[in-house]
């Protein structure tokens, strides 16, 4: 079983910037893919980023250049470093690990809030 532990969130004005942090139980996690979500209120859960086993990232395009995913396999722990935050990015963030055919795990979620 793979526990995910996410810290890291919290209140930020426009134009500041937050670090998320990801820890991950078990002993897969280098040959993982990994991803941050999030979800804002009455809206679906969407990809932000996300790191492949092999370091290849991918953003969606609202967070591109501003938002940097990387990893750490001796620690395992992702991060996402958020920068120029807005208003809209606003939401609560998940970190997932996907492995294998379907096998996924989440953890609990981050309240990010960007408010002035």
């Amino acid at each position: 079983q793979v526990r995910l532990v996410e810290s890291g969130g919290g209140l930020v004005q426009p134009g500041g910037s937050l670090r998320l942090s990801c820890a991950a139980s078990g002993s897969i996690f280098s040959y993982a893919r990994m991803g941050w979500y999030r979800q804002a209120p009455g809206k679906q859960r969407e990809l932000v980023a996300a790191i492949t086993s092999r370091f290849t990232t991918n953003y969606d395009d609202s967070v591109k250049g501003r938002f940097t995913i990387s990893r750490d396999n001796a620690k395992n722990t992702v991060y996402l470093q958020m920068n120029s935050l807005k208003v809209e990015d606003t939401a609560v963030y998940y970190c997932n690990l996907g492995i294998g055919a379907g096998e996924s795990y989440w953890g609990r979620g981050t309240q990010v809030t960007v408010s002035s």
